[in-house]
């Protein structure tokens, strides 16, 4: 029986593919400035902002977008000053919206059925409200991320020589930092806050081991994201497991492949390369002789 027939897995399926573009895109940049890690920091802070909205009986998704955002630059203005190295402000944020996230949701009356969905996520169960958010959000980062990516580029391989060129580079930090509180905040319905930073980096690093240039690179890693989004789901609807715990392993494997594939090549290479070398040698030697 064909699962797809159904409304709520086209909508599952289609916000996973959203998302599966989107994270890469933003991820390139994370892993360009050494902060892969900044995904799972701010889905713990965002874990916070649930557990806010789950006992204030507010909009848990809208709690943690304002809880992200607000991580998200924190860990921009902290690193910014220089007083405080991004791993150790990441190591804070990591920390304390853990242990917020899990005294708030304490403090509330939330099943471990609702808590779960955000952790590790829930697509099947995602609404056509949640669809349009995933849609219109995830469209906005793909497009901000293509657009301005000569100068998020820069900011992120040479922050100093951004700042001589002219560029706004508080103002592009402060943008990735937002845009990466958002990317977390879609994605609880489809991988979750646990997971997500997985989708940001692992395609990313699939890609850098068959690319060079950070376009194609950039490229690479949004088409394996949408493999491992698309290849996911279906998974998750034909064997009934977790869709974010499907998508994240699809994308680790399709890294192990590519990671063992690219080490089996360079090995054939560097074991041919040398033989041919004789082979020229005595003809380059008769024209020296003559």
């Amino acid at each position: 029986m064909d699962l797809f027939q159904y409304d709520f897995m086209l909508r599952a399926l289609v916000g996973a593919l959203v998302i599966g573009l989107a994270a890469p895109a933003l991820g390139i940049y994370l892993v360009q400035r050494r902060l892969a890690l900044i995904g799972d920091g701010i889905g713990h802070v965002a874990l916070t902002g649930v557990g806010a909205g789950l006992l204030l009986n507010r909009s848990p998704v809208l709690v943690a977008v304002i809880a992200a955002t607000l991580g998200a630059i924190t860990i921009e203005l902290l690193r910014s000053r220089g007083r405080t190295s991004g791993d150790l402000a990441l190591a804070l944020l990591f920390y304390g919206g853990i242990a917020g996230g899990v005294m708030l949701v304490g403090l509330s009356d939330a099943s471990n059925a609702s808590l779960n969905s955000y952790l590790f996520g829930s697509l099947t169960t995602t609404s056509p409200a949640d669809l349009t958010t995933i849609l219109v959000l995830g469209v906005a980062i793909l497009v901000t991320m293509l657009a301005l990516r000569p100068a998020l580029f820069a900011v992120c391989h040479d922050e100093e020589y951004a700042r001589v060129s002219g560029l706004p580079v508080r103002a592009l930090n402060l943008l990735l930092a937002v845009t990466t509180a958002v990317t977390v905040t879609i994605a609880m319905r489809a991988v979750g806050v646990l997971l997500i930073s997985a989708l940001m980096v692992v395609p990313v690093a699939t890609a850098q081991q068959i690319t060079r240039g950070f376009r194609s690179t950039m490229a690479a890693a949004m088409t394996l994201g949408l493999f491992a989004a698309g290849a996911g789901i279906w998974v998750a609807a034909t064997a009934d497991t977790a869709p974010g715990a499907s998508v994240v392993l699809l994308a680790i494997a399709s890294f192990l492949v590519v990671a063992l594939a690219a080490a089996g090549w360079r090995a054939l290479r560097r074991r041919t390369g040398p033989a041919a070398a004789p082979a020229d040698e005595p003809h380059e030697h008769e024209v020296v002789l003559r």
